[in-house]
């Protein structure tokens, strides 16, 4: 068994953060606090992302599905169809093969633990 404190977790810079659309205020970032890194579960990885304001991930793929728990400020959530708009409290489940991206609004930072299979993989 392992207990982990978020609070505790280095937050490492992630080298790319797309900016939101209606984004003006100029560079925009991101970091991960890796809580099950790969190799580190044999069925998860699970990681904490924060988002700056106006820091999205841009369009990418996952080969396996996808659950985000949104853990701070307030964020979007899309695929090629719908845009949600998330908050403290809301889960969303991204499905395999989904073009899509989540990150903060162009006013507000958010957080999110994402919950991966061992074995996923995304792309652009």
């Amino acid at each position: 068994m392992r207990r982990i404190r978020i609070s505790e977790v280095q937050e490492e810079p992630i080298a790319t953060a797309t900016p939101t659309g209606d984004w003006t205020g100029g560079p925009v970032s991101r970091t991960r606090q890796t809580i099950i890194p790969q190799g580190g579960s044999k069925n998860f990885n699970c990681s904490v992302v924060n988002f700056g304001r106006g820091a999205t991930t841009g369009w990418h793929v996952h080969n396996n599905d996808q659950l985000l728990v949104i853990t701070g400020g307030r964020g979007r959530v899309g695929n090629e169809h719908e845009e949600h708009h998330v908050g403290v409290g809301d889960v969303v489940q991204i499905m395999a093969g989904e073009n899509h991206y989540h990150g903060a609004t162009k006013d507000s930072y958010m957080s999110h633990i994402t919950i991966t299979v061992a074995e996923s993989q995304s792309r652009r």
